[in-house]
């Protein structure tokens, strides 16, 4: 690897282009290769996945941005020991927050975050798994959402692109109060928020069985 800096390229319409990075893998536990430059699938539709092969072109893929996708917009939960912020926008809708913390992140209720239904610790490691940088916590008026980490990507299973160690993503418009060190980018092809991942995956039942 060079000394030059972990970045990611959305090339218009096409691949993203990867270069210096430190460890790509996927959900199997697979190094996959990693050349100075490889340039990633983001159409969904490549026959080589994760690896681009060109599809895009054939089949009119478009990077924009959709109508109807969740508002840019974060959100603040204060509780006696620590606030929760959110912003549904860049939600990837893994289910980590959801699936480990039910008693802070509750489904169908309002308000869905309840920033005294755990212990600090107990919120704190939930929102340091949060893949796309859609949670944050504050403590003491001090805003937490980065952590130290060397510069990956993993292939998620039939996901996105989970993105740690603060590759270098340009002027790609992140999201109000997003992290710029782990965020999720869209690899089905469908998010309505690309480059960035809004879990669209789900409802088109997006699959990659070789990672």
């Amino acid at each position: 690897m060079s000394n030059t800096r972990p970045a990611i390229v959305p090339s218009p319409n096409g691949p993203y282009l990867v270069k210096d990075l430190e460890s790509l893998r996927n959900s199997k536990g697979d190094t996959l290769e990693s050349q100075p430059t490889v340039a990633l699938c983001r159409c969904g539709q490549s026959e080589r996945k994760p690896f681009c092969d060109g599809t895009h072109a054939r089949v009119g893929f478009s990077d924009e941005k959709l109508e109807g996708r969740a508002e840019d917009k974060g959100d603040d939960y204060k509780g006696s020991q620590t606030t929760l912020h959110d912003n549904r926008g860049i939600c990837s809708h893994a289910g980590r927050c959801t699936g480990e913390l039910p008693s802070v992140f509750r489904m169908k209720q309002e308000p869905w975050i309840d920033p005294d239904g755990a212990t600090q610790d107990e919120i704190i490691a939930v929102v340091n798994s949060c893949p796309s940088g859609a949670l944050s916590y504050s403590v003491d008026g001090t805003r937490h959402q980065d952590q130290e980490r060397g510069s990956a990507v993993l292939v998620s299973e039939n996901g996105p692109y989970l993105i740690t160690g603060g590759v270098d993503l340009g002027d790609v418009p992140m999201g109000e109060g997003a992290s710029r060190e782990h965020y999720a980018l869209c690899r089905c092809g469908a998010s309505k928020n690309k480059p960035l991942c809004d879990g669209t995956h789900w409802a088109v039942e997006f699959t990659d069985e070789n990672n």
